[in-house]
């Protein structure tokens, strides 16, 4: 047994198309798109009207959380919390009474992309111009700190090996993952509470709308906007959300009997330091190239033994861009190229949380031996067209499936890559 060896024993989700691991499953499986037209960002002149936000929270929220304790967590804390608690119990874990002994063998790194821009914007700002700030209250400052989320599900649990949040942009929540792994390996945690999590705000989103990355000819047909891989693809839909993962070190794990969904081989998290054509909001295709090759050395696995890529592909023009590296890292011809598939296809681009998120897709394909599918893309990207034949454009079960990789990209020129492997018992 690898005395290093770390694994997914639960999971957690509050997402577009989900707000648990059963629905999630299973709407990833039939294709379904979480995209919706939001009339607030019409009636706010935003170019894009639509995003992927979570459906009916309120109804998840009340599995651990009275109105009264709701109304004292922001969004993104309160989908952070929820995924968190139901990952917990579906490890198998007993949620500890609030005088329960500290758990010190136990962590959370809990990231954020972007922070509480809403309760800034609604809140802070509003409060602070009208000479208001004694009537703010003493919650604030929790509210709206970057690691209010890690601390929140931290005092719930009583955790004591480490509360923190990561922020790398779009890879935060994948990059989190790899932080709670270097953290298991080096005997500092027996398990970590570890994701992304990202509220729905229109003070979020507006940069991107300003930007003009945004989609904005979709408005009428939001659930064909998010178009990973395709020709007519015209810019990433946001979204919001929260993924958490229990990972736990695998001796640990099979002490307590946990069911184990997969292990997590290998990581590797680099930055392209904005040369070589990297730049604040393009990758240094060296940097990530460089990345995937340091995942898969740390999980001892070769570039054909990657039977699927999870990819970040956020239906912009880097998508091409990405499928060249990820063929290059691999040094593979089209025709052996693993099979690629985009979570974001359905969710949108849940920003902090969309790798943790995308990291639960790969590890219930991996359990339970399917890939879903990529919808939009019937119109291939020319620059992809060699390699048309990998793209999941259907449900397809795969009980042979037995490795795969996920990888983000961030502004800032920031990169991180999981290599996932089934779990034989």
């Amino acid at each position: 047994m690898d005395s290093r060896g770390v694994v997914i024993t639960g999971l957690g989700v509050v997402s577009p198309i989900g707000n648990d691991v059963g629905e999630f499953m299973e709407s990833l499986k039939q294709g379904r798109s979480g995209v919706c037209f939001l009339q607030e960002l019409a009636e706010l002149k935003f170019s894009c009207c639509i995003a992927g936000t979570p459906k009916n929270f309120e109804k998840a929220r009340e599995r651990h959380f009275n109105e009264r304790q709701a109304s004292l967590m922001t969004e993104a804390t309160a989908y952070a919390a929820v995924a968190a608690l139901d990952a917990w119990r579906d490890a198998g874990l007993e949620i500890p009474e609030p005088d329960s002994p500290v758990d010190w063998d136990t962590g959370a790194i809990i990231g954020t992309g972007i922070g509480d821009m809403e309760t800034i914007a609604q809140r802070i700002v509003p409060m602070v111009n009208d000479k208001k700030v004694r009537r703010m209250g003493s919650r604030i400052v929790e509210q709206v700190m970057n690691s209010g989320a890690s601390a929140k599900v931290s005092g719930i649990l009583g955790l004591g090996a480490q509360a923190t949040a990561n922020s790398s942009a779009c890879s935060t929540g994948t990059e989190a993952v790899a932080e709670a792994v270097w953290k298991i390996r080096a005997g500092l945690a027996k398990r970590m509470v570890v994701g992304g999590t990202e509220g729905p705000s229109p003070y979020t989103w507006s940069g991107f709308d300003a930007m003009k990355v945004l989609p904005r000819k979709f408005n009428d047909r939001p659930e064909t906007a998010s178009r990973p891989m395709s020709a007519t693809a015209a810019g990433f839909v946001p979204g919001a959300g929260a993924g958490i993962l229990i990972l736990e070190d695998e001796q640990t794990a099979l002490e307590r009997g946990a069911r184990i969904y997969a292990k997590v081989a290998g990581v590797h998290v680099n930055c392209g330091g904005q040369r070589n054509g990297g730049a604040m909001t393009a990758p240094n295709n060296q940097g990530v190239r460089r990345c995937i090759h340091g995942a898969l050395q740390d999980a001892g696995v070769q570039p054909k033994d990657i039977d699927s890529i999870s990819g970040h592909l956020t239906a912009t023009f880097a998508d091409p861009i990405e499928v060249q590296n990820w063929a290059k890292a691999l040094g593979v011809a089209p025709g052996d190229f693993p099979l690629i598939n985009s979570v974001k296809s359905m969710t949108g681009h849940c920003l902090g949380a969309a790798g943790a998120v995308e990291s639960i897709a790969a590890a219930l394909e991996l359990h339970h031996g399917f890939l879903h599918p990529s919808i939009n893309c019937e119109d291939i990207h020319p620059e992809i067209a060699p390699f048309e034949e990998k793209v999941v454009r259907k449900y397809t079960d795969y009980p042979e499936l037995q490795c795969l990789a996920k990888a983000s990209f961030g502004f800032g020129d920031v990169n991180s890559c999981l290599v996932f492997t089934k779990w034989n018992a």
